[in-house]
Parts: structure tokens; C-alpha cells; sequence
């Protein structure tokens, strides 16, 4: 500590020493310094508010009717793209900056320092910007904020219509496309249907099911004609005598009334009823149908026993009731006609169709393709169409009442008194620095010129002891000279503060 104490007197010694040296580059430093502070063009600084509003009543009331943009995002990108270069070119043209540019290259030096010096910010609440410039010229700094401000509400009412227009012109396009695509569909399927009228599946019914309904209504044909066959040979055999006719009275049970022509359909019947039950269980249609029918059969038996007169004749069996027979037989031959008849149709549908099992499929894939695309197109364009009026709504809503209104809450303005730059700080910053730099440079030319200033610091370098010192005897008339010289010093320092406080007056 006493060595850094001792090397600290030594260096202030060596300053002292050369202190008329300190001052002089002290005052140098700072009139030149204050100089150019003093000589510094003055800053002003133009500056402007606005504010963006995206909420608008018709918003809620037209919800679901129209198509509203991200109003937020949309700001957002005008804020972000507005010192771009596009428009801050536009700006030199708006303030005639370009007619001062001697070419190209100068101009892009323009247009590159007015995108640094150009600042946009937020106030701290949404939607609220704040636009800054400064510059020498006061009125050149509030006409290029103008400028900004002009090409941020321009730019936002010029983007909504621009979107709109655009919009409605690519689902115009898109409509027409699909109008196209629509009409060739239906030519198409005119065309298809024309070419396969025969082959064509039925309403609501594909090729399998119309096969397996032929099928159904053949079997169904084919076990009528047999109950009818059976029945006009029961008759027959009546007719000959190979079967008696017994006629029972209404008090007899239903187990005993005998019915000939129903009997005989019964009784085809059940041997059917066998017949599919070795085959089919009772959940099978054709049983299911074989039944209810029996059951209709057993109930019209008893309705018509009913209806029989009660009578005594022993021989009422047999000659009334051969014409009934007659009667009857002719009445089941007309019936085993018309059931071949049916049989032969059903058979001749079964065929065809069964003729058809490769080319009716292909005809229903083909259409089924033809169908499903048409119904993608037709449910696109409708819902272009719905698109298109809803666009054309936002269109007009937009124009008639703007969804983004722009409020400008502080027009450019410049104030009375610069802005920059801070003299006052500059001066003081001047003033430090110069006595720093005095005091250096008296640092550096004592250790360019170094003396000894103590008995031991030239026992440290010689390594020679010392063996006596003689003392400065100062007369009168060198304290008086010495004396002066400090009073000289202190009041050059003095001076030196004061010219510093005279400028730091009249900054204030």
C-alpha cells in the first residue's frame, strides 16, 4: 500500500510539473470541442397519433351473412409494412425529395437514411400508433409525416376494396369453371342414359335387388300354379265320381266341415309347406307366405260353411252339386291359365335380367361415377353461389359503413424548440473531456521526460545510496513569482469553468 501510495505522488508530481502544458490542452480541447457542438444543425422532431378502429356494430348484426377479415391481423401488417421502400419512395415524391437526388445512387442514400430515421411505435394501447421524424428542417419533417400518415389510411381503405374486388373476381371465375363442368356432366349423362335406356337400374332398386325380387315373384308364381293345378284336378276328380261330395251341417265342429275346392288347396299346400321345410327354417318368406296363407284358406272354408242352407235331402250332394262343379272346374282352369301366364312373365324377366349380370352392373358403376361427380359439382358451385352473394354483401357493407375507421388523434405537428441536439450535455461531455486530455497529455510528457522526485525513488533506479540532499531555499522574490504562477493557474482553471457555465446559462 505505501509503495502504490509513494508510485500514485510520483505520477501527480510528474503532472504538476507539467501543468501550464495540462491547461493549455485542456483549453484547446474544449473551444474546439464547444465549437462544433455550438456549430451542430438543430434537430426537430414532427410527430403524429392515430388510431385505427376494427369495431363496428354491423360486425355482430351481420354475422353468418357476411365474410369479415381479420381486421386485427390487417392493421398489423400495415403497421409492419409501412416503412418499407415502396412507400417510403412514395414519400421522396410526395415531398420533392427526388428532385434534389443528383442520381441513383444518391437517391437510394435518401430513401435508405429516411428508413432509419423514420420511426413507428405503439402508445401502450391496441390499436393506437404513433408516427416520428426528425430532421434540420421543420416543415420537411411535418410534410413527410403527413406523407406517412396519408399512405397508412390510403393503404388500409385501398387494401379492403382491393381484397373485396379481388374475391368477388376468383369466385366469378370459379363459378364459371363449374358452370362448364356442370353442363358437360349433364350432356354426359343424356348422352349415358340415351346409350343404356334398357339397362338402366330402377328407381331406389340396384341390379340384385331387381334380380332377387324376379326371383322372390317367380316362386311365389310357380307355388300359385301348382294350389291352382291341385285344385282343378281335385275338382275333376269330383266330377268323375273318384271323390265323394259331403256337405256337413253348420252345428257340426270345423274339424269336420269338408270343402272340396279348399281342401284340396290346403292340402297342396301343407305338402309345399314339407317340401320348404326341409330346406328353409319357419323364418324363411316363401313358409311365412305358405302359411298365412293356409290360415286364409282355413278362414274362408268356415265362412262359406256358414252360408250353406241346412237341409234333409239325402241327395242334395250330388246333382245341384255337379253344376256347382262344373262351375267351378271352369273357374280353376281360367286360374291355371292366368297363373302360367304370370309364370311365364316372371320367368321371361328372370331371364333377362339373369342374361344381364355382367353388363347391368357395369352400366350402374359407370352411372353411379357419372352421378357422384356431377353432385360434387353441383354442391361446389352451390356453395360458390353463396359465397358470391355473401362477398358482394362484405363488398357493400365495407363501402357503405368501413369496417376499419382511422381517427387521427394528434396531427403532424413540430414544436417551437429543437428537439436536438442536447448542447447542453454535449458541452458538459466537452468539458470533462478536455481535462481528462489535459491531464493526459501532461501524464504522457512526464513519463516521456521523467525526473526524480524523492531521494528514494533515485536510490531505486541507480542502486547508489544517497548521502545528502540540498533543500530549495526560495527567496522573496521567488515566492512572490511562484505565488503568481499559482494564482495564474487557478484562475486560467477558473476562467475555463466560467466560459463552460456562460454556455451552460445560455442553453437554459
Amino acid at each position: 500500500m505505501e509503495e502504490l501510495t509513494s508510485q500514485l505522488l510520483t505520477y501527480l508530481k510528474g503532472v504538476w510539473k507539467y501543468r501550464w502544458i495540462a491547461v493549455a490542452a485542456a483549453w484547446i480541447f474544449a473551444i474546439a470541442g464547444w465549437m462544433v457542438v455550438y456549430k451542430l444543425p438543430d434537430d426537430y422532431q414532427a410527430s403524429a397519433r392515430i388510431y385505427v378502429d376494427t369495431q363496428n356494430v354491423l360486425k355482430p348484426l351481420m354475422a353468418g351473412m357476411t365474410i369479415s377479415p381479420d381486421l386485427q391481423q390487417q392493421v398489423s401488417i400495415m403497421s409492419r409494412t409501412l416503412i418499407s421502400r415502396p412507400n417510403v419512395e412514395r414519400v421522396v415524391r410526395m415531398v420533392d425529395l427526388d428532385i434534389k437526388a443528383k442520381d441513383i445512387k444518391d437517391q437510394e442514400r435518401l430513401v435508405t437514411e429516411l428508413m432509419e430515421k423514420i420511426k413507428l411505435g405503439t402508445t401502450g394501447r391496441d390499436n393506437l400508433f404513433t408516427i416520428h421524424y426528425n430532421n434540420p428542417n421543420p416543415k420537411l419533417a411535418k410534410d413527410i409525416v403527413q406523407s406517412l400518415l396519408t399512405i397508412f389510411v390510403e393503404g388500409g381503405l385501398g387494401d379492403q376494396r382491393k381484397d373485396s374486388s379481388s374475391a368477388l373476381r376468383f369466385i366469378d371465375e370459379q363459378i364459371q369453371s363449374y358452370e362448364e363442368k356442370l353442363s358437360a356432366g349433364e350432356n354426359n349423362l343424356k348422352a349415358f342414359k340415351q346409350k343404356n335406356i334398357g339397362l338402366m337400374p330402377q328407381q331406389g332398386t340396384d341390379y340384385y335387388s331387381q334380380l332377387s325380387q324376379a326371383t322372390e315373384d317367380l316362386s311365389k308364381t310357380r307355388l300359385d300354379l301348382r294350389e291352382a293345378e291341385e285344385a282343378r284336378d281335385a275338382i275333376r276328380r269330383q266330377i268323375t265320381g273318384d271323390e265323394p261330395i259331403l256337405l256337413v251341417d253348420q252345428n257340426d265342429t270345423i274339424s269336420s266341415i269338408i270343402n272340396v275346392e279348399l281342401d284340396s288347396r290346403i292340402d297342396a299346400l301343407n305338402r309345399n309347406l314339407d317340401t320348404l321345410r326341409l330346406n328353409f327354417t319357419d323364418l324363411h318368406p316363401d313358409i311365412v307366405a305358405a302359411k298365412r296363407l293356409i290360415a286364409q284358406l282355413e278362414e274362408r272354408k268356415q265362412e262359406e260353411a256358414k252360408l250353406v242352407k241346412p237341409s234333409n235331402d239325402p241327395g242334395k250332394n250330388y246333382s245341384p252339386m255337379l253344376q256347382q262343379l262344373n262351375v267351378a272346374l271352369a273357374e280353376a282352369e281360367a286360374d291355371v291359365a292366368s297363373m302360367r301366364a304370370r309364370v311365364e312373365e316372371y320367368t321371361s324377366r328372370y331371364e333377362r335380367l339373369k342374361s344381364l349380370s355382367n353388363a347391368v352392373p357395369q352400366v350402374e358403376a359407370e352411372l353411379a361415377q357419372l352421378n357422384r361427380d356431377y353432385q360434387v359439382n353441383k354442391s361446389n358451385y352451390e356453395k360458390l353461389l353463396e359465397r358470391r352473394e355473401s362477398a358482394k354483401i362484405s363488398g357493400e357493407l365495407g363501402s357503405a359503413t368501413d369496417l376499419m375507421s382511422f381517427r387521427i388523434i394528434d396531427p403532424p405537428t413540430v414544436p417551437d424548440m429543437p428537439t436536438g441536439p442536447n448542447r447542453g450535455g454535449l458541452f458538459s461531455l466537452v468539458f470533462l473531456g478536455a481535462l481528462i486530455g489535459g491531464v493526459g497529455i501532461a501524464f504522457v510528457i512526464s513519463q516521456v521526460r521523467p525526473t526524480f522526485h524523492s531521494q528514494m525513488s533515485l536510490r531505486e533506479i541507480t542502486g547508489r545510496p544517497i548521502l545528502g540532499s540540498i533543500p530549495m531555499i526560495w527567496t522573496s522574490k521567488e515566492k512572490i513569482k511562484r505565488r503568481k504562477r499559482l494564482y495564474a493557474f487557478g484562475f486560467s482553471l477558473l476562467s475555463l469553468l466560467g466560459v463552460y457555465s456562460g454556455l451552460m446559462v445560455k442553453m437554459v
